[in-house]
């Protein structure tokens, strides 16, 4: 079990503190969660983008301007700022200005009303989403 959440680690995000929290939260006492562990190591290595489920294109826009991922490609997220609808459709706008980067937005669901996703290559979204799946959680894409 614990080769798989240093692959979905790997996946993620090439942070090197990011695996070590996950493994120290698969080791440690019995109340450590290694999902948990992971959202906020992915929080603290500034590749995640929070958002809460009532927020709107605008809030999405500035929480995707963090992400390296997200700078790296240049993707103009005025477009995303602009988005009408709720939060899911915002995400589907951000997501499609992505595709074109070779990129894909993940949600990471917790138990909470934040919206925590990940910008990952689109090769990896099948294995990220498999292995979250066969950890017990999820992963899901919006395209």
């Amino acid at each position: 079990m614990h080769e798989h959440w240093m692959r979905l680690c790997a996946l993620l995000e090439d942070d090197p503190e990011v695996a070590p929290a996950v493994r120290r939260a698969l080791e440690g006492s019995a109340g450590a969660d290694p999902w948990e562990a992971l959202i906020d190591a992915l929080d603290e290595a500034d590749a995640l983008a929070y958002v809460q489920r009532e927020d709107t294109g605008c809030e999405l826009s500035e929480a995707l301007a963090r992400l390296p991922g997200a700078k790296r490609c240049g993707a103009d997220l005025e477009v995303v700022a602009d988005a009408w609808g709720d939060l899911t459709a915002a995400i589907g706008v951000a997501d499609g200005l992505f595709a074109p980067h070779g990129l894909r937005l993940l949600h990471l669901p917790e138990d909470s009303e934040a919206v925590p996703l990940v910008l990952v290559p689109v090769e990896r979204t099948e294995e990220i989403v498999a292995l979250a799946t066969r950890l017990g959680h999820g992963a899901r894409s919006f395209g």
